[in-house]
């Protein structure tokens, strides 16, 4: 059974920095590319940040560049995404992702259950 387990979300004041951490479990991820997205209430799922398995290319919505970083670690391949400067329309359930490299939501086969990220103004 593969499970992804998403953690480190929270509620931030705006110009705060949060930190996501995707832990996957099970199966390894060695082989797969990873990316985080978001749906805030009301609104689809979009793209936030993606990094390839080598961790050697990444991209991000326009929304979220030169704020958001998307990392990997070789420990469990975990996925961090360190979020500075958060803005209100940051607030989403933020998901992790593991798949085909992509910007496209419909690549990734493997999602987790989400972590709530809230930016009080």
């Amino acid at each position: 059974q593969v499970q992804l387990v998403e953690s480190g979300g929270g509620l931030v004041q705006a110009g705060g920095s949060l930190r996501l951490s995707c832990a996957p479990s099970g199966r390894t991820f060695s082989a797969y590319s990873m990316a985080w997205f978001r749906q805030a209430l009301g609104k689809e799922r979009e793209f936030v940040a993606s990094i390839s398995l080598s961790g050697t290319r990444t991209d991000y919505s326009d929304s979220v560049k030169g704020r958001f970083t998307i990392s990997r670690a070789s420990v469990r391949n975990t996925v961090f995404l360190q979020m500075n400067s958060l803005i209100p329309e940051d607030t989403a359930v933020y998901y992790c992702a593991a798949g085909d490299y992509s910007t496209s939501r419909w690549s990734y086969v493997y999602w987790g259950q989400g972590t709530q990220v809230t930016v009080s103004s």
